[in-house]
């Protein structure tokens, strides 16, 4: 029997324990054998795996040893067989329409800031998901604690962009973009001239999040107004339990309830300028929660249904938002990346115009 790619094998592994938003150590165990592995000429490996010696390469362990022998034998590593066989259920027949209308991605994270993976990576994960597209969006200066891209990086990754787009597959385009804090006073923390350069910019508040109602409000308000501002991102700030994030004490540490704010006035703003509102996909946030989402929809708002993806197997959590979403029964045509690259770029673009 031929052997499987192991390199191909480990990886899948790795995408699949980010998508069940398992440890990030674990997901690290296979990357990082995935890596040693393709190093390796393939004699050496399969000499190492007769002879029992795989885990003796630097990054490879047990458990991802015995993958790679299942794979050089031409076997599906159990491990692998495993993982897909508790990969879920079905979507919803309303979900699942929504979630094949779905173009593209408009929150994505790469480790030029918090992300764990190269922007390439990530590319190429997200066209072998069908996106035609997705939004870099990398953190602004303030967020230190996520190295936060000052202007001097951001320039440096639009024309890292630039070269990548030229050699990414047909059909697939990275747009630029930015996570940029809305800071206390509702500005947004990077230069308008490099703000304005961005195909999608996402607004998000990061800190005070406990800030009193009518504060909270004001500071998301002007926000919305900034007519570099595309799409509001995880709009509460809240934080729920998930799987994956370790024992009980530790999903308790992890939670953060919602900011409280003016939502009527939050929505006429989105309304008024013509903003979107982000269906955030993390498990983690699930952001807003239902009833807000119930009453965006019945306000006629514009949604964007992103993952907040910080690793490849994340870029698959879109399925979580569209099931939300068909649950409160958000129309299609009502969410910007179900539409075609060059109408959502379009409707960006016409919010920069504004003077």
């Amino acid at each position: 029997m031929s052997s499987r790619d192991p390199v191909a094998d480990l990886r899948r592994i790795a995408f699949l324990l980010e998508r069940a938003n398992e440890a990030t150590y674990r997901v690290r165990a296979f990357r990082s054998a995935a890596s040693t592995v393709a190093k390796t000429p393939h004699d050496e490996l399969v000499a190492r795996a007769e002879a029992g010696t795989l885990a003796k390469l630097p990054g490879v362990g047990d458990v991802t040893a015995r993958c790679v022998t299942e794979s050089l034998a031409g076997e599906e590593p159990v491990y692998l067989r495993r993982l897909g066989t508790t990969e879920g259920t079905d979507l919803p027949a309303a979900a699942a329409a929504l979630r094949a209308a779905l173009r593209g991605d408009c929150h994505v994270h790469s480790d030029w800031s918090d992300g764990g993976s190269p922007i390439e990576e990530m590319a190429l994960a997200a066209a072998d998901l069908g996106h035609e597209y997705f939004a870099l969006t990398d953190h602004s200066p303030r967020l230190t604690v996520a190295r936060g891209l000052t202007a001097a990086r951001l320039r440096k990754q639009l024309d890292h962009v630039a070269k990548l787009n030229e050699a990414l597959p047909d059909g697939f385009r990275i747009l630029t973009g930015i996570e940029v804090d809305i800071l206390d006073d509702g500005s947004l923390d990077q230069e308008d001239e490099l703000l304005a350069r961005l195909d999608v910019v996402v607004g998000s508040v990061h800190s005070k999040l406990r800030d009193e109602s009518a504060r909270m409000t004001r500071r998301m308000v002007t926000a919305l107004a900034n007519p570099h501002l595309d799409i509001l991102g995880h709009m509460t700030g809240r934080k729920v339990s998930a799987a994956g994030e370790g024992d009980a004490a530790h999903s308790r540490a992890r939670t953060r309830p919602p900011s409280t704010f003016d939502l009527d006035k939050v929505l006429e703003a989105c309304l008024e300028h013509g903003k979107a509102i982000e269906i955030n996909s993390r498990p983690d946030r699930l952001d807003p929660p239902k009833r807000m989402l119930t009453v965006a929809v019945e306000a006629g708002c514009l949604f964007s249904i992103d993952t907040d993806a910080h690793a490849p197997g994340q870029l698959d959590w879109l399925d979580f938002g569209c099931g939300r979403a068909a649950l409160c029964g958000v129309p299609a045509d009502r969410v910007v990346n179900t539409w075609p690259v060059d109408r959502l770029v379009e409707w960006t673009r016409s919010h920069a115009a504004v003077t």
